[in-house]
């Protein structure tokens, strides 16, 4: 009994740093699009040089799980609950990179005045951080109807990003002198789409968490 409740403590601090990761995930997400809108190169050279607390974070989520594997022997659902969570912590990490990759497009634009109002990007950031807070809320309550939904909002993400595309081409056709801000403004509503998508993933974590079956949300 003592073995068990010292189990689901560890269990629990093994969510805990997932959750942890998730509002560090939403946070440079957030402030590398709010650098975007105001060309500030100073807010994103700040969000560049965190990058690294977040790998550091997934490196714990490994070490703790591994630790748990190998003093626990956990199996079925216990086991599918730390493996899922060594898959979540490598999306997150990724879904991080991502939100650097808009940073560094914020440092290329840097002294230029943006072509347009930033309207759907920003929109698509909005939906894409509320995916990542529920995917780990999904995580931490086992909540399968939520991670389904992860799947509904992707394809919100993705006809926003289709717009976007479309808008921004039509405006280097009309305008030749846009095109390599435009093009780079096209890379971040790509990198946007690509972190819904391990949102995503993550919620087909918790649906292999919950039931034990494989899930395709994508």
């Amino acid at each position: 009994m003592v073995q068990r409740k010292e189990f689901d403590q560890q269990l629990n601090e093994l969510t805990a740093l997932l959750e942890e990761m998730g509002k560090r995930v939403e946070t440079m997400l957030s402030e590398a699009v709010d650098a975007l809108q105001r060309v500030d190169a100073e807010q994103a050279r700040k969000i560049i040089s965190i990058d690294p607390e977040l790998n550091q974070m997934e490196d714990r989520v490994v070490e703790k799980g591994s630790m748990l594997i190998a003093t626990q022997q956990p199996v079925a659902k216990d086991l599918r609950r730390i493996l899922a969570a060594f898959k979540i912590a490598s999306d997150l990490e990724r879904m991080g990179d991502l939100s650097v990759d808009i940073a560094k497009v914020v440092l290329r634009i840097e002294g230029q005045q943006l072509m347009k109002p930033l309207i759907d990007i920003p929109q698509m950031a909005d939906i894409v951080t509320q995916m990542t807070y529920e995917s780990i809320q999904a995580y931490s309550e086992e909540n399968v109807d939520l991670a389904y939904k992860m799947s509904k909002d992707d394809d919100q993400v993705d006809q926003l990003y289709s717009q976007i595309v479309r808008e921004l081409f039509t405006l280097m056709a009309q305008n030749p002198a846009t095109i390599s801000q435009a093009m780079l403004l096209t890379f971040v509503g790509r990198y946007i789409e690509r972190i819904a998508d391990h949102a995503t993933n993550i919620g087909e974590s918790v649906i292999y968490l919950v039931t034990g079956k494989r899930a395709d949300l994508n």
